[in-house]
């Protein structure tokens, strides 16, 4: 073992690169801001001139949207329908299977399993969009049409399931790692007060790590807002006001898809739709965020020792 004086301590960085690298972290923190901050200003900029022709109550009023028609509509909410129709459908897949899963792995699973099964389910979330698109279109619409009658070769139902499918990655690792992440004690606890391991599941450790679940759940419905290839390829593009999933709907992403292609003139009030839609699906992943946050704070507070 060498002597103490013959360590040599560890050669510092000059100020000189301490500096380079703290301008350059800050560089990239600001940038990061100014194209978020241009993004918004062009979003602003399109849609404060899509409302200088088209008002308020025919956006938010109307029930028709038809810009690209002869007669022309402006009304929002069959796009917005048809979105959240394809989110309900794809939580209701995604949320138990998820759930399930990350509970599982948690608290059931043997490490060897766990190694295993975790990455197998995240290798779903690196398949790309238009493969499941596709898998939803000539697929599992034609099987879902033998069981289901009236359903229409394009609909709601199948990109719904098959979004589900792909999110299920997104719940089930977020929340086995807030789940993982609960103290030991807790659940020893539990199980010295005589609860069983199921029960001890349920009443410590979930509610322990339920801002966690909150937040996956809630990012995950941000990705199934916002997804585009699945509902553009397998979904349709008729925007109608409609809760039925076994008929042709339109969501925003869409209907972005849809007038960005080029044939739509720029400068035109179509043109501006795109801009107008796409500020409205941002308002909306940004309040489902916001919302997240305020559920982590309100659950951690409330169920930290």
């Amino acid at each position: 073992m060498k002597p103490a004086a013959a360590i040599k301590p560890r050669a510092r960085a000059t100020p000189i690169r301490e500096r380079v690298v703290e301008y350059a972290l800050l560089g990239s923190g600001l940038f990061s801001i100014l194209t978020t901050a241009v993004i918004l200003a062009v979003l602003v900029y399109e849609t404060a001139g899509f409302f200088s022709e088209v008002s308020l109550a025919d956006f938010f009023g109307d029930t028709q949207w038809t810009p690209l028609f002869s007669d022309k509509h402006f009304g929002i909410w069959p796009l917005v329908l048809g979105t959240l129709l394809t989110t309900a459908i794809a939580m209701a897949v995604a949320l138990p299977l998820g759930l399930l899963a990350a509970i599982y792995l948690s608290e059931f699973a043997p490490e060897k399993v766990r190694r295993v099964i975790k990455p197998a389910l995240e290798v779903l979330a690196g398949v790309p969009t238009i493969i499941y698109g596709y898998f939803a279109l000539v697929f599992l619409t034609p099987l879902l049409q033998k069981l289901i009658p009236g359903l229409a070769g394009f609909n709601a139902l199948s990109p719904g399931i098959v979004m589900g499918i792909m999110i299920i990655p997104m719940i089930s690792s977020l929340s086995e790692d807030a789940l993982h992440a609960v103290p030991m004690s807790l659940k020893e606890g539990a199980w010295a007060l005589g609860a069983s391991r199921l029960a001890a599941v349920f009443r410590v450790t979930i509610p322990t790590a339920l801002s966690g679940i909150a937040a996956s759940v809630i990012l995950a419905v941000s990705r199934a807002v916002g997804e585009t290839m699945i509902v553009a390829i397998a979904a349709g593009q008729q925007p109608r006001l409609t809760a039925d999933p076994r008929v042709p709907i339109e969501t925003m992403t869409t209907y972005i898809v849809q007038i960005s292609l080029g044939d739509t003139p720029t400068g035109t009030i179509e043109y501006q739709t795109i801009f107008v839609v796409g500020a409205s699906l941002f308002a909306m992943t940004f309040g489902m965020n916001m919302l997240s946050q305020r559920l982590a704070r309100r659950f951690r507070g409330k169920y930290e020792p």
